[in-house]
């Protein structure tokens, strides 16, 4: 498992952590929900994939290959009890220090369904509508069938409206702020600041 040193793989890595390195980091926040381990978690994923170079290079899809990689880390991350607490206790800090940016009441509320998904569904349904990717990209990122994406996507928005339905009432409207809820998936979206 030696490190690619040549001039030409350690460019061509160069250049697809320069082109990528941005959005692993944003899937990385989306699937664990800690906007502080989102870069060391995209930067873990970059490094296992510096130490598979000449393969990952060499695959069809070596980005799908690490977004798998970065779902991966995410799942380990969340399975351990003592990472989540942490992850819980850091969420409901900052989320009252911060003061500007998409952190609206919708957008807590969205991020808060979404960890209550089981992962599978949480990934699936970022995948597709954060990242804007297709069934088949989906599918290859985390080395499930397309059907079993179609199906986790569907079962995991319809968990998310009914989850969030629970906290805006009959009406989608909260009752902290007199406002109406947008829809899930712009909400997702908006997690992020709202670009793709």
């Amino acid at each position: 498992m030696g490190t690619v040193v040549d001039d030409a793989s350690s460019a061509e890595f160069h250049a697809f952590f320069e082109r990528h390195h941005a959005e692993l980091a944003r899937l990385a926040h989306l699937l664990t929900g800690e906007p502080d381990a989102a870069d060391d978690l995209a930067a873990d994923a970059l490094l296992a994939l510096w130490h598979r170079w000449d393969r990952v290079r060499a695959a069809e899809h070596p980005v799908a290959y690490a977004r798998g990689v970065v779902a991966n880390l995410a799942r380990t991350r969340i399975r351990s009890a003592v990472r989540e607490r942490r992850r819980v206790a850091l969420f409901w800090s900052g989320r009252q220090e911060r003061t500007e940016g998409p952190d609206v009441p919708a957008v807590v509320d969205v991020q808060g369904a979404l960890r209550e998904l089981p992962f599978r569904k949480r990934a699936c349904v970022v995948l597709r509508h954060a990242f804007d990717l297709s069934e088949k990209d989906t599918a290859l990122t985390l080395g499930i069938s397309v059907g079993t994406v179609k199906s986790q996507t569907s079962k995991g928005l319809a968990e998310l409206e009914r989850r969030l339905g629970q906290a805006f009432g009959p009406g989608g409207v909260n009752e902290r702020t007199p406002r109406r809820v947008p829809a899930v998936g712009a909400r997702i979206d908006a997690t992020e600041g709202g670009g793709r």
